[in-house]
């Protein structure tokens, strides 16, 4: 029974920069989930409360301007706070329901002072317990307008059943070196989460796979111009520029041998639900192993510093 894993890929919209109405949304898809009996589920990027969108279609960078400063104060007010108990209900809700959760969120920790916010992957076991808050290493682009760059403090993997897991935000997927990281501890089930679109998830995700002889499994939020709310500071300003479609999702799943088990999902909100089977990672993994077998820690090794970053310490 450990070999065999069903996981649930939450392919939704969020209410856009509406913490609390989100979490709800959050919430339904999570007891969905385990009704189809589901052991791990997975939110994309940023999800919680949504995608910083308007960067790229009201002039993100430009200098001082009322919409980008009241935007910006619209979305810290709406991120989330985990020492302050935000992700409370969604610990209870695994715990109850059995699920183990890995949620994108925009994190505003008060171990940086609580004013900045990050692009965070949080790890949430079976057993309610946050184990791990990834914090994006590089924000990408127009992100860097309104996102801060994270540490290596979340580079952690986890057991789940016979599988390890771990996980990467968005473009830091492309990055060598912490997927590097990840495989060094183990990991055989990968998690990409996006803020959606398969022009990000249709190749990366087999090559992650091929390369790691892992499962990969990505998982996109779906966002269109109908899923800005009405009392969205600006509103105007946003849609003005606003494709219909701005996140089309393409969720999907590799196997290790790099071949599609799920390929990409389009423009369809709801859960998409797969059984793996660990047996498949030991079997590539005979040909090779970049980590194992076929490594040389002689000639080349990775460095990683795993320390939380914070500009003072207290003694």
């Amino acid at each position: 029974m450990n070999k065999t894993l069903k996981i649930a890929m939450a392919q939704i919209a969020p209410i856009w920069l509406n913490k609390e109405a989100t979490l709800q949304k959050i919430k339904r898809a999570i007891i969905e989930a385990t009704e189809s009996k589901s052991e791990l589920i997975v939110f994309g990027e940023a999800l919680l409360p949504g995608y910083p969108f308007w960067l790229a279609l009201t002039g993100g960078a430009e200098w001082n301007t009322a919409v980008n400063k009241e935007l910006h104060a619209h979305y810290v007010n709406n991120s989330i706070c985990i020492e302050k108990g935000d992700l409370n209900s969604i610990c209870q809700l695994a715990k109850k329901n059995n699920i183990a959760i890995y949620l994108g969120i925009m994190e505003r920790p008060l171990d940086r002072g609580g004013h900045s916010i990050y692009a965070s992957l949080v790890y949430i076991d079976s057993a309610g317990e946050i184990q791990s808050v990834h914090r994006k290493l590089q924000p990408t682009y127009d992100e860097r307008l309104t996102w801060s760059p994270g540490d290596g403090n979340g580079l952690q993997v986890h057991s789940l059943k016979d599988f390890t897991v771990g996980g990467l935000n968005c473009w830091e997927n492309w990055m060598p070196l912490p997927r590097a990281a990840l495989y060094g501890l183990g990991e055989n089930l990968h998690i990409a989460v996006w803020p959606g679109s398969d022009h990000n998830t249709k190749d990366i995700t087999r090559f992650i796979a091929r390369e790691s002889r892992s499962y990969v499994v990505s998982v996109s939020s779906l966002m269109s111009r109908n899923d800005f709310p009405e009392d969205t500071p600006h509103l105007e300003a946003i849609l003005q520029n606003a494709p219909d479609t701005l996140a089309n999702g393409g969720s999907c799943i590799a196997g290790p041998d790099g071949e599609w088990i799920v390929e990409p999902v389009l423009n369809k909100e709801g859960l998409i639900i797969k059984d793996i089977d660990f047996n498949r990672v030991l079997e590539e993994r005979q040909n090779f192993d970049p980590v194992g077998h076929y490594s040389r820690p002689d000639v080349t090794r990775l460095m990683v510093n795993t320390e939380r970053q914070s500009t003072v310490e207290f003694k």
